[in-house]
């Protein structure tokens, strides 16, 4: 009697990483890879530390559950990126692929998470669920971008969840989802063709008092669309399509420096 082959399976893995204020620097006693992830600390820039999240392997298959979780203590500074972006394809394993990101930021502390963007490639099914919890006096500079299919090839599906927490009060909560089954999600009123999206959301204590006002951006690409509109709270949110990720790139560093952030 032949054997049945082994049950697909998919890959389980987390990276964590935490920083704390120490001496007027920034430390990072906790930076540890698992699975596809490796973590490198990068020269500070001053006070601040920086990071980078390295993918060692394909990852994420339809069937991974990958985890990333990141600390920042009371006082920190640390700035993260990603070496390259991330490819969400399909896989033996049955089901959809999971990609959960939880951030937590605590007072006089600040986050920059500006990884590169998740490419959805065709037969992939990628479910990202980005959690923030901030104090009341964290500081927050968060990207994603999305882009929907390789070079001339179809999307994937791919579902975009980002709940944001200020002082325990929801702050933004927001879902989307791209790509087969998604009712609508080529059209006119949502991405009207294009084929690259990206959000760029700033909290900050100042804007308590003076928030920045909505702005449609001219300053972009001619065949991008950005927006920057405020929160309900001390933050604003960029939102921006482009017909590739090279525009959505320059459209979301044109919101960075209309923000007095710089780019990069």
């Amino acid at each position: 009697m032949t054997a049945a082959p082994p049950a697909p399976f998919g890959l389980h893995a987390t990276a964590r990483l935490r920083a704390e204020a120490a001496d007027g620097l920034t430390d990072l006693p906790l930076l540890h890879g698992d699975g596809p992830f490796a973590l490198r600390r990068l020269r500070p820039r001053g006070p601040q530390a920086r990071v980078c999240l390295l993918n060692t392997m394909s990852a994420p298959h339809n069937g991974d559950r990958l985890r990333v979780e990141a600390v920042v203590g009371p006082g920190a500074d640390l700035h993260v990126i990603s070496a390259a972006a991330t490819v969400a394809l399909p896989g033996p394993a049955p089901g959809h692929a999971v990609l959960d990101v939880a951030l937590s930021v605590a007072d006089s502390a600040r986050l920059l998470w500006l990884p590169e963007p998740v490419i959805s490639a065709t037969g992939s099914d990628l479910r990202q669920h980005i959690r923030v919890d901030l104090a009341p006096g964290a500081r927050l500079v968060l990207g994603e971008q999305q882009i929907l299919g390789r070079a001339h090839e179809p999307a994937g599906r791919l579902a975009c969840r980002v709940t944001v927490r200020h002082g325990g009060r929801t702050l933004l909560d927001q879902h989307t989802v791209y790509g087969p089954g998604a009712p609508g999600w080529d059209g006119p009123a949502v991405l009207a063709g294009n084929r690259a999206v990206g959000q760029l959301l700033v909290i900050d204590p100042a804007y308590r008092d003076l928030p920045p006002g909505t702005r449609i951006l001219d300053d972009v690409p001619a065949r991008a669309h950005g927006v920057v509109t405020p929160l309900a709270g001390p933050g604003v949110l960029l939102t921006a399509v482009a017909p590739d990720a090279g525009d959505l790139r320059r459209c979301l560093d044109a919101a960075l420096r209309h923000l007095g952030l710089g780019a990069g």
